[in-house]
């Protein structure tokens, strides 16, 4: 019997979904490389049902991170293996893929060439369009970085050969660069677009592809339901024309790129003077990362005295040293953590493989290393940097309406409480740092109504921008998420892991200038402001039939929200899909399925799909008065209690939900 035949002798016993069915036939008629149906062939020959549903039964969408997807299956077909290669026989930039398949895995919800083709050529087609329409029919402009994974310098250096093959001008890097880099050079070369090539901090099997737009920034409506209409729009068939590489036409970036983007990172340091005051001891991994291009000169150009972890410098897309290469993760500190107690240093600073995420870790009083959640590191640094702007009068000392941190709504109310005590505006966000750019580019744009469209907006130095924006505008303070993304200014449009540590570290210096531990300044912070805790409950569902789960959960949120948890009743719930909600500026907050739970005693969960791991998420948020120093500790026993059993609460009744 014929693949196709069994094909369809599997749907109709149920074994493929149907959609399935019906991408693996329209897969197999697209005249993709024999390689491509050589690899189905062998699937459908082994009965491998259920990996071709995980990788046919859709199209891999657009999320809030872009498109992530595994590029090497769970089942690896011989003809995706290819020859077989040793590490011994790699050198350069090819070591990096050691132990990959020569083909990233057949299939349409994969992230493999013919999916990042069709994303490619969608988002050329979608913004030469919009440059036409704006009456700039030129030559579009992308910039195209990528990151340590398997495939990714494949797939970067793929994707500039279409867009010049396209007839657009393309630039790529001459080797791995982080995520922040990218945001910052789509602006510094004027750019229309850019793109990376990553998948964070998500396991070695996955990679992922995420698209800007000309403000460095991650793509937001109308623009990202445009370019996913123009990418669905282009036929699978129509890939196979682009499939060689052609690199003649494509630039590549040299040193000036590196040092511009480092220049202006390393004003993420508002009182440098205070490293040469106090001497300040670094232990840093990249976790085979890119974060070494940027984050390490930042650091040592600072003069902090740092100390990296020699088995996890080299790029290396296996993570071989770590479970998962993500900085929220204890064990992927634990080498750095090690590094910090052997060498007696201040501070332990990691990025993730992108580097646009920092995890840290710091010294108690009793001398050992303590981890920070990024919920405290970003409270830490909101009341460090609005002080520190208040003293080099950026802003007034009493605050101003016109001077904004912005957060997501998943993130601690304790820096909402920050904020607002040093007279600043919190706007809350979705979550995705793309929101949070989407607000700068607002007020980009309102300072350009008001000083001309004509405005070169980066040529104007920081503390005069800062000043022209809260006279005709908002300045933007500082962006964060709870997941470990931090940006200090406009400069750059997407979360920084590596001006992050410039900052931390700078925070670290100032706060043994005062003969203080981190700790110590963060319970300072909860003794002025109320002790507050979160907490995350993770329901991974992988595949067809998980996302299925995640649907019944999402869905009878809505039809049937919950009405309390453990005696404790709901007071109040937000459907941010349904209920018109709007920020501290009045604008309304875009529609998504992401519900906010409010309960009696004051303490508040919020509820989503993630947008880039196959997992449902709660963020639970508790908090508690605190009447004195002393009792802080008592107060953080009882409300750790009180929220655990919240948590087991809130995940009981969602894989309820799950089952239907």
């Amino acid at each position: 019997m014929s693949t196709a035949a069994q094909i369809q002798t599997a749907a109709l016993a149920g074994k493929l979904l149907p959609a399935a069915a019906e991408n693996l036939t329209a897969w197999l008629a697209a005249g993709l490389p024999a390689w491509a149906g050589a690899s189905v062939d062998e699937l459908v020959a082994q009965g491998a049902w259920a990996e071709l549903n995980d990788r046919f039964y859709r199209y891999l969408e657009f999320g809030t991170g872009g498109m992530r997807g595994r590029t090497i299956g769970t089942i690896v077909t011989a003809a995706e293996r290819g020859p077989a290669e040793t590490p011994d026989e790699l050198s350069g930039l090819d070591a990096i893929t050691a132990g990959a398949p020569t083909h990233a895995a057949a299939g349409c919800n994969v992230l493999n060439d013919f999916t990042l083709l069709r994303a490619v050529m969608g988002l050329f087609h979608y913004t030469q369009k919009y440059l036409a329409a704006a009456g700039h029919p030129v030559a579009p402009r992308l910039v195209i970085a990528h990151d340590v994974r398997h495939f990714s310098r494949h797939f970067c250096e793929l994707a500039a050969s279409a867009w010049t093959r396209l007839g657009g001008v393309a630039f790529i890097f001459d080797g791995p660069r982080s995520t922040p880099q990218l945001s910052f050079s789509v602006r510094w070369l004027k750019a229309h677009g850019g793109i990376v090539i990553t998948a964070s901090h998500n396991p070695p099997h996955d990679n992922g592809f995420k698209a800007y737009f000309d403000d460095g920034a991650q793509v937001v409506p109308p623009h990202d339901t445009g370019i996913v209409a123009a990418v669905n729009a282009v036929p699978l068939g129509a890939t196979a024309a682009f499939l060689d590489k052609d690199l003649t036409a494509v630039v590549t970036l040299g040193r000036p790129a590196d040092d511009a983007y480092l220049a202006v990172a390393a004003q993420a340091a508002l009182a440098p003077e205070v490293f040469r005051k106090t001497k300040l001891k670094v232990a840093y991994t990249s976790i085979h990362g890119t974060g070494g291009v940027a984050s390490l000169p930042l650091l040592l150009h600072a003069g902090c005295e740092v100390q990296t972890v020699q088995e996890q410098v080299a790029f290396d897309g296996r993570f071989p040293t770590v479970k998962s290469p993500n900085p929220e993760n204890a064990e992927a500190l634990s080498r750095a953590v090690a590094l910090a107690e052997q060498e007696g240093c201040d501070v332990v600073l990691a990025t993730d493989p992108d580097a646009d995420r920092m995890g840290v870790a710091v010294r108690l009083r009793t001398g050992k290393m303590a981890l920070l959640t990024g919920n405290q590191t970003g409270a830490l640094l909101i009341d460090y940097r609005l002080g520190k702007f208040k003293e080099l009068g950026l802003i007034p000392a009493a605050g101003s309406a016109r001077v904004a941190v912005i957060k997501t709504f998943v993130t601690t109310p304790l820096q909402d409480a920050i904020a607002r005590a040093h007279g600043v505006k919190v706007i809350n966000t979705l979550t995705g740092f793309k929101w949070i750019a989407a607000k700068i580019r607002g007020y980009e744009g309102q300072l350009r109504a008001a000083l001309g469209a004509s405005l070169d907006y980066d040529a104007i130095p920081p503390a005069e921008r800062a000043a022209l924006l809260q006279q005709h505008s908002t300045f933007f303070a500082f962006g964060c998420e709870e997941s470990y993304g931090y940006l200090p200014s406009d400069a750059v449009r997407d979360k920084d892991g590596n001006a992050a540590c410039l900052m931390f570290a700078e925070l670290c210096a100032a706060v043994k200038g005062r003969g203080l531990t981190v700790p110590d300044y963060l319970d300072e912070l909860y003794v002025r402001h109320g002790y507050f805790l979160e907490g995350v409950v993770n329901l991974y569902y992988e595949g067809a039939t998980g996302a299925a789960k995640i649907k019944r959960i999402l869905d009878t949120y809505r039809s049937a929200p919950p009405s309390g948890f453990g005696g404790v009743a709901v007071t109040q719930f937000q459907d941010f899909g349904r209920q018109d909600i709007r920020d501290a500026d009045g604008e309304l907050i875009p529609k998504q399925d992401f519900y906010v739970v409010t309960l009696a005693n004051g303490w508040s969960f919020a509820a989503r799909g993630s947008g880039t791991e196959p997992k449902m998420k709660f963020y639970v948020f508790a908090n508690a008065p605190v009447p004195a120093a002393a009792a802080l500790p008592a107060v953080k026993a009882q409300v750790k209690t009180e929220l655990d059993r919240l948590k087991s609460h809130i995940e009981a009744d969602a894989k309820t939900r799950a089952e239907g």
